[in-house]
């Protein structure tokens, strides 16, 4: 890895993984408001530092796998730490939250399955199931209203679907996809 690689975007993406210890030292110690005080930071440069790449022109398939791990180990934590702040709302959620968990795990064990790498696409669907996901949690969390919750797991169903499909149709791995839309293209392409 070279220095150059360490630019704007992903310098943000990085926050995130330096972000996980603190969230989860803030659950641990029942900070509730602060935990998603922070968490709301960490949500807003999920959505930064792709638009930073885009607009410095810093895209890379560096930074698509950081922001790959980067998301995998923010939702790790966001599971962890809201079982230790809120347990009677998560276990009140229970069959949601493993619906949740398995769009998110199952595309990326059947792309690492078949492509034997952890797959980068950043849908459009994707980025709107964690934006809805992470909208979902404060009215939860602090309200206890869950229909937004339910809401944003079934838009992380249809998105878990979406990546499923692409990784089924593609013969080797791309990053910075957008939809399976441009997946068909491409192969319509190849074949004509």
């Amino acid at each position: 890895m070279n220095s150059n690689q360490w630019h704007a975007a992903n310098l943000l993406t990085a926050s995130r993984l330096a972000a996980a210890p603190i969230l989860l030292g803030l659950a641990w110690f029942n900070k509730p408001i602060a935990f998603l005080t922070l968490l709301a930071a960490v949500f807003f440069s999920d959505l930064l530092d792709g638009y930073v790449a885009r607009r410095l022109k810093q895209t890379s398939s560096f930074g698509a796998q950081l922001d790959s791990w980067s998301d995998g180990v923010i939702y790790s934590t966001i599971a962890i730490s809201t079982w230790w702040l809120w347990p009677d709302i998560v276990q009140d959620q229970v069959l949601y939250v493993w619906i949740v968990i398995g769009s998110f795990t199952l595309p990326t064990i059947i792309g690492i399955s078949k492509f034997k790498t952890l797959t980068s696409y950043h849908t459009w669907s994707v980025k709107v199931a964690a934006a809805a996901m992470g909208l979902s949690l404060y009215p939860l969390f602090l309200f206890k209203i869950s229909w937004p919750f339910h809401l944003a797991v079934f838009v992380c169903v249809l998105a878990a679907i979406e990546e499923i499909g692409m990784t089924v149709l593609m013969s080797e791995p791309h990053s910075n996809i957008g939809s399976i839309v441009r997946v068909f293209r491409e192969r319509q392409s190849k074949s004509s």
